[in-house]
């Protein structure tokens, strides 16, 4: 793990822009919010998520969180069938601000092209610099 400024960046997960995580686990995806953007929402009050077998399409919103702060849309890094949602989420949503790379996950997919899709995606390297030019920026 790596501190970019105050953002926790961990090693062993793929990024994107839309402050997504995801962490392979033998052929599956699981996802969640980066220590980024639970800090920028605040305190998390909400969590909607599909349901299992839902398909979600890269770039496509696949659930929402709601802060005390804004409604933001959870941005799908990946194409896939949801083979699992994290319920302990949703009726605890304060788990993405307390721990949002390990119980704070989100939902675990059957990606449908992983490895064409994870070429597109930040990896720990290019992540820690992005993130030196977003905290740049604020």
């Amino acid at each position: 793990m790596v501190k970019v400024n105050h953002i926790e960046v961990i090693e062993g997960l793929y990024y994107t822009s839309d402050y997504m995580w995801i962490r392979i686990e033998d052929g599956k995806a699981r996802m969640g919010v980066t220590d980024y953007a639970q800090k920028q929402m605040r305190e998390i009050v909400f969590v909607e998520l599909p349901s299992v077998d839902d398909t979600i399409e890269l770039n496509e919103p696949f659930g929402t969180t709601e802060s005390v702060k804004a409604i933001s849309d959870l941005i799908a890094p990946l194409s896939g069938v949801i083979e699992e949602i994290n319920e302990e989420v949703e009726s605890r949503p304060e788990l993405l601000n307390e721990d949002p790379y390990g119980e704070g996950w989100l939902v675990v997919i059957n990606p449908t092209d992983l490895k064409k899709e994870l070429e597109k995606l930040m990896n720990f390297e290019k992540a820690v610099e992005w993130y030196k030019e977003v905290v740049k920026e604020e």
